[in-house]
């Protein structure tokens, strides 16, 4: 039957109920529709559009090295071309041994060895974070995760299981309260704080019956773990089942299935007809409680008597608990004729039955409440964006403890709002609920917009374009698809929020390693350059040649520098806020370790060479003694320079 109901206009695009999208996998049913968009200009197809306009961005560490290897080249040209030009044409000294020393300055200011050292860091950065789950796309990739300053995340499957579970049950009478969680059929019924005794509950034995019964949902160990088959809300059903004591196997076998009319979107509700082998038949029912309320004439109480349904009651009762987040879902049931074997529509619109109702949410995953937790405390800001509804997200955002988890934006106000505006108030609120891909593509603008490096997770093609814009996109490992894995730089393979936690800590790790690799090679190179400069100003011969200075930076510093690239985690990297986004990598403290280290290179080879002249040696003997000494003198200085810097912070 065609439902003629207009939807409206500005719907977000999860609530246009009257479209079939490209893309969409049917699971059964059958229809017939009107084609209205084919190709480029089909959601999917905007999206594909879309996605080839999205520039990836270089990560900070990229930027900040082609800065620093710009400004490096400039600074070298002009002090070799200031010295050929003061050699020649000053101190009249012989062009090809000017062009030599002053190559020789060249080979000593540039840090070859570095990059090397920076690739092995990174590398060993790879593994490091494969070991927690999370799998680098893109080497750079690692660094970035270090300065992330705000994490987009998910709710379903990232901070939550996945796995729905039944936290409450409605009767005409009482609320009960369901322990456990997952499908482990594990946990107590409780009504007042009270573990109950089931026998004295026969209405909760006849809601369970329907749960087994009006589903297609399996329930099943294995390796001890609970799986189940089937849709998630059903398999909550069953394990609710479970919990009260009844066999899902022995009830099917009891009442065997005759007819059935599946879940529609249409009419929203489930209906089953059952028959034992005692000449008795029965039609059990589930669905959407403001459906079923309209279908049932009566409710049943506590001892098993029918009265008039009361709607009020049953509305402010699923009010109450939609608020903490809770899906709800009616049940209901009604006894037939055993000679009744076909089901229909009219045989379920009288004589109906409410026999109760059920709350079931998503639980959050106990490792993204202290994961939330630890990036907080980071001065990593958390930031869920989810297409579920604005309750059902609050809910999940205050039990996984993010900040302002009552300051929700929906997509329709995100619609209402331009670049400008959207930027000015993104800050405030950390969870937007009825988002599409084009709301987390401008959240993640408004976000970069004021200097943030943003992470943003996704396991669908829909989430393609904020995974490329965003500095560090997170795709999942297990549910996300190939799609969404080629735009993100990051697969997590447990799809879990605390991995993501584990890799901002392993990325700060890496830059702090990063760090410490490039304030041990660049004084080096600097003390070398600054010692051919003075020669050179003094009249001297050079202190070491071309040869000796690249065995240095290549071998020397490499394999010294590359032990720094496994150093541990320091205590407090996840106490500390993350590092400026256009923070330089030459830091004020930084450059003054450069002066003093080359400061005392300078005292060491001119030292060796006036104390041969002191001892009445020739200035060619002096010049000799200084180039053979000087060479084995770095060793030490260096060696004495890489303790320093692995045992003191």
């Amino acid at each position: 039957e065609k439902q003629v109901q207009s939807v409206a206009k500005d719907s977000v695009l999860g609530e246009r109920a009257s479209m079939a999208y490209s893309g969409t996998l049917v699971t059964r049913g059958q229809a017939k529709g009107v084609v209205v968009a084919t190709g480029e200009f089909t959601e999917i197809g905007q999206i594909s559009h879309l996605l080839s306009k999205v520039d990836m961005l270089k990560t900070p560490l990229i930027q900040q090295m082609d800065v620093f290897a710009k400004w490096l080249t400039v600074f070298i040209l002009m002090v070799a071309g200031l010295l050929l030009a003061y050699g020649y044409f000053i101190q009249h000294y012989n062009f090809g041994a000017l062009f030599m020393a002053v190559v020789g300055l060249s080979v000593a200011a540039i840090p070859e060895g570095l990059p090397a050292v920076l690739s092995i860091t990174l590398a060993v950065g790879v593994q490091a974070m494969a070991r927690r789950n999370a799998i680098i796309r893109r080497l750079p990739a690692i660094e970035t995760l270090g300065s992330v300053s705000v994490i987009c995340t998910d709710k379903t499957g990232t901070l939550t299981k996945n796995e729905m579970t039944v936290v409450s049950i409605l009767t005409a009478e009482h609320q009960f309260n369901v322990e456990g969680s997952g499908y482990e059929p594990s946990g107590s019924i409780k009504l007042h704080g009270n573990i109950i005794q089931k026998a004295q509950h026969p209405l909760l034995m006849q809601l369970a019956q329907t749960a087994i019964l009006c589903n297609d949902a399996e329930l099943y160990e294995r390796n001890g773990n609970w799986i189940i088959e089937g849709d998630p809300m059903e398999g909550a059903l069953l394990t609710l089942a479970e919990k009260l004591g009844l066999s899902v196997i022995e009830e099917r076998k009891i009442w065997a299935r005759t007819d059935a009319i599946p879940f529609d979107a249409r009419h929203r509700f489930m209906a089953t007809l059952h028959h034992n082998h005692q000449e008795h038949a029965f039609i059990f029912m589930k669905g959407a409680p403001e459906k079923l309320l309209e279908m049932c004439q009566k409710q049943q109480n506590e001892t098993g008597n029918l009265e008039p349904i009361n709607p009020s009651y049953w509305l402010d009762q699923i009010e109450s608990i939609a608020k903490s987040g809770q899906r709800v879902l009616a049940l209901a049931a009604k006894s037939v004729s055993p000679e009744h074997t076909v089901l229909q529509l009219s045989d379920i619109e009288n004589d109906l039955v409410l026999l109760g109702m059920v709350g079931m949410i998503d639980p959050p995953r106990e490792e993204s409440i202290a994961a939330v937790a630890q990036c907080l405390s980071a001065g990593i800001q958390v930031k869920m964006i989810t297409g579920d509804h604005a309750a059902t997200a609050g809910a999940i955002g205050r039990q996984v403890g993010l900040n302002h988890p009552d300051k929700i934006l929906t997509g329709l106000e995100l619609d209402k709002m331009n670049d400008a505006e959207l930027a000015s108030i993104v800050l405030e609120d950390d969870i937007f609920a009825r988002t599409s891909p084009e709301h987390k593509l401008r959240l993640v603008m408004a976000l970069q917009s004021h200097g943030m490096t943003v992470a943003m997770t996704g396991d669908g093609v829909n989430d393609a374009l904020a995974l490329k814009r965003a500095d560090a996109g997170i795709a999942m490992g297990k549910k996300g698809n190939e799609v969404s894995k080629e735009a993100a730089e990051l697969v997590l393979a447990d799809d879990n929020f605390a991995s993501i936690a584990a890799a901002v800590q392993e990325g700060r790790t890496v830059y702090d390693n990063l760090k410490k690799v490039i304030s041990w090679t660049l004084p080096t190179s600097s003390g070398e350059a600054m010692t051919i400069i003075l020669a050179l100003l003094l009249g001297l011969s050079l202190p070491v040649t071309p040869v000796q200075i690249l065995w240095v930076n290549l071998i020397t510093a490499v394999t010294l520098g590359l032990s720094l690239a496994f150093e541990p985690t320091e205590d407090n990297t996840m106490q500390r806020p993350p590092r400026p986004r256009n923070e330089s990598i030459l830091t004020g403290s930084l450059v003054w370790h450069i002066i003093l280290v080359s400061f005392l290179f300078l005292c060491g080879v001119f030292g060796i060479y006036y104390y041969a002249l002191d001892k009445g040696y020739s200035i060619e003997l002096s010049v000799k003694s200084k180039k053979c000494c000087k060479f084995p003198l770095i060793q030490p200085i260096k060696l004495v320079r890489y303790l320093v810097k692995a045992f003191i912070p």
